[in-house]
């Protein structure tokens, strides 16, 4: 097997970046592939044009006659692309997105007179097989039946040869059984919820935004190098590896010159974005070697979350043709930066506004204010909901490991943004005097635009932090489908603007307060309520752990324990009384994604075995019998002197030999647990077995393991060495 890996570090050595040249200028190609407006305005009569505007900027229905048109308008145009089968492009509970492709061309009932054929009712639903989908129980195997249904806000797409047609997945009965419904709901409560609130400030504004700028981080590596570690191939980590000499302790790769191999992928990965109408803008190198990152410009939540999907995607295909492999998972090698999407949420009106970012008069930053501590307080009332967003198998190895955001939820808004809140503290109860209303108007409120250009500094260890125009959510995970974080985000936010509406109604009524009075006392008592959840500090500190621990905080550092806020009565009670999930589909999730976290540390505890017994032991044995040939050669040579002359030898072979034990033994106690952990019936149970029973034995097998890395001849090694995974360019 050693030879294995000196092939592919030959192969990877030799390599020279692919040929590549930019078909054109990328705002010329941009969205060439997407029936987008300019698409449909050519394709679509005006009427069945009007009909898709209503459904995307109001949410009317589209009536079947409309959709026939539509259909064939798309048909016509995917033709004209050399495009051949469509499929209905959706996201199922499985972390991936799912497709089913069938061929536009249709024969009669004779075979006769073959045609292209594609009509309202292909369009509007398919009937896929939801039966081998994770469904958390809403479900039996033998109930097959499940439907997509088109979702006209996310345009359709052309990749490769297929017609993409973004829908939405569910059952027969109707529940959820995939990412993008929850996530549309949540979007238009938010919408509802928001615009009320705005028009406390603007009476023109009639719709809200919520907005998206995801950052994908990722590493590439060599694809022979990727394959010949059979870990990476099948758990996406390393669960074995010494820690190279050099790692990123220089910090030289950070931002620095983009290695040339990884430049090309960039830009080939660049314009399939482009065609695809994915607004990639930004991409640098990361904290660890052969780590890197892009970042798109702001889209709508819907879009944004369908692009990244559409993206991981897109990278997987495009890293083929370079030979190279592309690694999402959050932790794929041990002593070095992990990676993460962070979410950069904001929220737009109709009328052109950030409610997120200040400006120059009083009245836009009451209402910035409004917006900017109701999401600190939706945050502070829903911390553990949040740690449930993101939690799983993978983003457990990053969360508070000294390199990304701690378990801990914590907000970070800057010190001078803390201070201005200081001063809407001691706001008056009650009604405003004429003085102090002028003075926190222009001393306050009027002045935040010239604060915020002082409040450049970054806390880069908060989880959730306010970056001068937006909440910068940092603990969502590089594998994650956004949905999950950006659902419970706007659900939470939306609920604490429609309390925030019912308060404020309420003093302007029966207290017979002004507006602005009304907002400034709710927003006090709201500064009041949230200052357990604002942050300032260093994140990774174990004095911060003992002071959330005060502040009541939870801190769960595993995804058992993280998601059992999912089925707390106020997470059921949150989406079921918005209508953005029902009692069923919540806790469907939340025994799905226990479920996926068992299956994972389940796998990696088979991988490791595997591996370190039939890999690492038969090569620690051979250089073992190697060092027992040569101590038999000295004493044949110098008789009784040997074991003075074989000192350093024989205390190999006795090294080799306690690692080799070590070993074999933990491997078979991790076998015996895991044993016990899958005859158990209960899914939090069966998960925390395999947290706290299980996976415990990963980090003492791979210690041993790579003991035996650094004894044993690097010649007869069989797994490829992080030396050569992480700088091999």
């Amino acid at each position: 097997m050693s030879t294995l890996r000196f092939q592919a570090l030959r192969e990877a050595s030799t390599r020279k970046p692919v040929k590549f040249e930019e078909s054109d200028r990328k705002s010329t190609i941009f969205g060439s592939n997407v029936f987008n407006d300019k698409a449909m305005k050519q394709y679509l009569t005006s009427d069945a044009f009007k009909g898709v505007q209503g459904a995307v900027q109001h949410g009317t229905k589209i009536d079947r006659k409309l959709a026939d048109y539509i259909a064939m308008g798309m048909k016509e145009w995917a033709l004209s692309k050399g495009v051949t089968h469509y499929t209905h492009w959706f996201q199922p509970l499985t972390g991936s997105t799912a497709e089913k492709h069938d061929a536009f061309f249709e024969t009669s009932y004779d075979g006769s007179d073959p045609v292209e054929k594609f009509g309202g009712a292909q369009l509007v639903q398919q009937e896929p097989d939801a039966s081998s989908f994770p469904n958390g129980g809403i479900r039996n195997t033998f109930e097959a039946r499940g439907y997509t249904a088109w979702d006209p806000t996310s345009p359709a797409f052309i990749f490769g040869t297929t017609l993409c047609i973004p829908t939405v997945f569910i059952s027969y009965t109707g529940e959820a059984l995939d990412y993008k419904t929850p996530l549309l709901r949540a979007l238009m409560v938010m919408d509802e919820a928001a615009t009320e609130v705005c028009k406390y400030f603007d009476k023109n504004v009639k719709k809200v935004t919520a907005t998206l700028g995801w950052e994908q981080e990722y590493f590439l590596v060599d694809r022979a190098l990727a394959n010949s570690r059979p870990d990476l191939m099948m758990t996406g980590r390393t669960l074995l590896g010494h820690t190279s000499a050099k790692g990123q302790q220089l910090d030289d790769h950070y931002f620095g010159s983009i290695p040339t191999r990884a430049l090309t992928y960039m830009r080939d990965l660049e314009q399939e974005c482009m065609l695809l109408g994915i607004p990639v803008k930004t991409r640098h190198n990361e904290v660890a070697p052969n780590q890197f990152e892009l970042a798109p410009i702001f889209e709508e939540t819907n879009l944004a979350v369908d692009h990244n999907c559409l993206l991981m995607d897109v990278m997987e295909k495009v890293a083929e043709r370079h030979d190279l492999k592309v690694l999402f998972h959050e932790k794929p090698f041990k002593g070095v930066n992990g990676s993460g999407k962070h979410n950069n949420w904001s929220l737009a009106t109709d009328t052109g506004v950030n409610l997120l970012s200040p400006s120059k008069t009083p009245m836009s930053n009451l209402q910035f204010l409004t917006f900017f501590i109701n999401t600190i307080k939706a945050v502070n009332d829903n911390e553990s909901l949040l740690r449930a967003a993101i939690a799983s198998a993978s983003n457990d190895h990053r969360l508070g490991a000294n390199e990304a955001p701690p378990a801990i939820i914590s907000v970070f808004i800057g010190e001078q943004l803390t201070k201005v809140l200081a001063e809407l503290e001691g706001v008056t109860a009650g009604k405003l005097s004429p003085e102090e209303k002028t003075d926190l108007k222009l001393n306050v409120v009027g002045k935040i635009p010239d604060v915020l250009l002082d409040n450049t500094d970054r806390n880069r260890t908060s989880p959730f932090a306010f970056t001068g125009n937006k909440f910068e959510f940092r603990a969502v995970g590089s594998t994650a489908n956004c949905s999950n974080a950006m659902t419970t985000l706007n659900a939470i936010v939306a609920k604490q603007l429609r309390d925030f509406k019912v308060e404020v109604d309420a003093l302007i009524e029966s207290k017979d307060m002004k507006k602005d009075d009304a907002i400034f006392n709710v927003l006090r008592e709201y500064i009041k309520q949230s200052k357990k959840i604002l942050f300032e500090g260093d994140g990774y500190s174990e004095e911060w752990e003992a002071e959330a621990a005060k502040r009541g905080l939870s801190n769960f550092k595993t995804t058992p324990e993280a998601l059992k806020a999912r089925i707390s009565k106020q997470s059921l009670d949150l989406f079921s009384e918005l209508n953005i999930m029902n009692h069923i589909e919540v806790e469907a999730r939340y025994e799905i994604e226990l479920e996926e976290y068992t299956k994972k540390i389940q796998i990696e505890g088979r991988v490791l075995g595997d591996i370190s017994k039939n890999h690492v032991i038969p090569t620690a044995i051979r250089y073992q019998n190697t060092l027992i040939t040569n101590v038999k050669g000295l004493k044949d040579i110098f008789g009784d002197d040997f074991e003075t002359i074989a000192k350093e030898q024989i205390i190999l072979i006795k090294e080799i030999s306690g690692h080799i034990e070590g070993i074999n033994s933990k491997v078979q106690e991790m076998t015996n647990e895991r044993k016990i952990a899958n005859n158990l019936t209960d899914a939090q149970e069966m998960a925390e077995a395999y947290c706290h029973k299980v996976k415990p034995y990963f980090e003492i097998i791979r210690n041993h393991c790579d003991k035996l890395e650094l004894l044993v001849d690097n010649e007869i090694w069989t797994l490829t060495k992080y030396r050569e995974l992480l700088f091999t360019k």
